[in-house]
This record gives structure tokens, C-alpha cells and sequence, in this order.
């Protein structure tokens, strides 16, 4: 939440629920299955398939949300042992002492049978971004490393969705115009060119050179094309001469002055 906000998006809606521990989840999943068998043929193919082997996943499907027994059926909330309610109990006090709003929603199971206790969901409490509000979700993973043959150890986890916190930033206004070009663009004419170009364009960069190269074997005029187009300011150009000398090409594209820099030199020369 504190990540969301410093990012600029302050209207949001923190959801949770309490999947239970192992023993509440076992109890829960027998009292679905008992609960959709008689009419499952009513449901999609998805939730159909999922009856034995994840009923839960039914309650969030998209396709039969409103169907009547989507409604009417049993919430993990009833079968919540003394050991599952107390964590809950203790989630929620660790989050009204934080001051940090939520909304408690037992149909929120976030699909995966590994979740335990709590999973979560962020979203934006805005209409304008439409269906897509969930920022980013997860939970507790209780059992899950020994699973794998690990040792008994807690874990939690969530998915950042970066794309959707791009997104609504953009939406908001909130992104920074990025007005950096590129300073290189290499063009590199014949396959053993090209594959010294691709050693040379991972030094650039590391050196903090924003740089790109052609990576479709176009002909040198296409390749020039692309740098324009790109904005770069230099062309490094690299051909079977140049490999032959040690030394590349190097156009300014503002000016079009050229010069030959010996490889080794190309780094520190372009760096100033």
C-alpha cells in the first residue's frame, strides 16, 4: 500500500480474507463439492473440471459469478478453526493499528492450493480504469517448500503486475516523459560484423552509453534509416574493413562528421 502511494495512486481498496490452514481448507472443500455436485453440469467446462480437484476456484470464476449457488455457497469464513480464526483475528488488529483501511471478502480465494490464511488484493478504487482494477495479489504459503522437499518454512508472495501500475499511471498523469535518445546506434554490415557488434554494444552499455544495434541483418542503408529514426546521435559503423584495421567508424549525426576510433578507444571516446 505504502509502495502504491508513493507511486502517486492514493485511491485504493485493500481486500483480504482468510483462507484457513490446512485442516479449515480440507473441511471447506468437501462442503463445496457436497454443494455444486447435484448442479454442476450448470457451470462452465473450467469450473466443471475443477469440482474435485479445486472447488474454490469456482467462487471466482468469471463466467457463472451470478449463478444462484455461486451465491449460496458455503464461505470459508464458517470453517475457520480456533488456530485460523486467531490468525485472521491477528492480521486484522496489525492492520487497524497501521490505520490502513480494508475490505474482508470471502469469495477472494486467489485460485492457487498452495495460499494458506491470508491472500490479499489491491486495487484501484477508481471507475475511470474499467474491469481491470487489481493492482497486484497474493498470500501466505504455508507448507508449500516442503512440498518441493524443502524444509518447514513459512512463506508469502505476491505478483507486482508492473504493467498494470505503468498503466494506471499513465492514466493518471504520473509518468515522467522519458526524453532520453539514444546515444549510439551500431551498424553492422556482414555476420562476423554483426557478432562483434553485439560484444561491443553489451560494453557501451555498461558503460552507461545507451546504445542499440540492427538485429535483422538489414542492408547498411535500412540500418541507417533505423538510427535516424531512432534519434541516436553517433553511428558506430563496423564492416569487414574496419574489423581488418581495428577501428570503427564513428558519424556524428547532428554534424555528420566522421571519424575513425581505434575499438579499444571507442568507450572512453564517446563517453566525453
Amino acid at each position: 500500500m505504502d509502495f502504491y502511494k508513493a507511486c502517486g495512486l492514493d485511491k485504493l481498496k485493500l481486500v483480504i480474507n482468510s483462507l484457513g490452514d490446512k485442516e479449515s481448507r480440507g473441511d471447506h472443500r468437501t462442503a463445496l463439492v457436497d454443494h455444486f455436485s447435484a448442479r454442476i453440469d450448470e457451470f462452465c467446462s473450467d469450473c466443471q473440471s475443477r469440482l474435485e480437484s479445486n472447488p474454490m476456484r469456482i467462487l471466482d470464476c468469471k463466467v457463472d459469478r451470478d449463478h444462484k449457488l455461486v451465491q449460496t455457497a458455503p464461505s470459508i469464513q464458517d470453517y475457520l478453526n480456533e488456530t485460523s480464526v486467531a490468525y485472521f483475528a491477528k492480521v486484522k488488529q496489525l492492520l487497524d493499528a497501521m490505520n490502513i483501511p480494508y475490505v474482508i471478502d470471502p469469495n477472494l480465494v486467489r485460485g492457487l492450493d498452495y495460499y494458506t490464511n491470508t491472500a490479499f488484493e489491491i486495487m484501484l478504487d477508481e471507475p475511470e480504469f474499467g474491469a481491470i482494477t487489481t493492482l497486484t495479489g497474493g498470500g501466505r504459503y504455508e507448507g508449500l517448500v516442503e512440498e518441493f522437499g524443502g524444509p518447514k518454512v513459512s512463506g508469502i508472495g505476491f505478483g507486482l503486475s508492473i504493467e498494470r501500475v505503468l498503466m494506471a499511471l499513465e492514466a493518471r498523469g504520473l509518468l515522467e516523459e522519458n526524453n532520453r535518445t539514444l546515444d549510439v546506434y551500431v551498424v553492422a554490415v556482414g555476420e562476423e560484423a554483426s557478432d562483434y557488434a553485439a560484444v561491443m554494444l553489451r560494453e557501451l552499455r555498461q558503460s552507461g552509453i545507451i546504445a542499440d544495434k540492427d538485429y535483422l541483418q538489414r542492408k547498411m542503408k535500412a540500418q541507417f534509416k533505423a538510427a535516424d529514426r531512432s534519434g541516436a546521435k553517433h553511428v558506430i559503423v563496423i564492416g569487414e574493413n574496419e574489423l581488418e584495421t581495428g577501428a570503427a567508424n564513428v558519424k556524428n549525426m547532428e554534424t555528420g562528421d566522421q571519424q575513425q576510433v581505434p575499438f579499444e578507444a571507442l568507450v572512453s571516446e564517446l563517453s566525453k
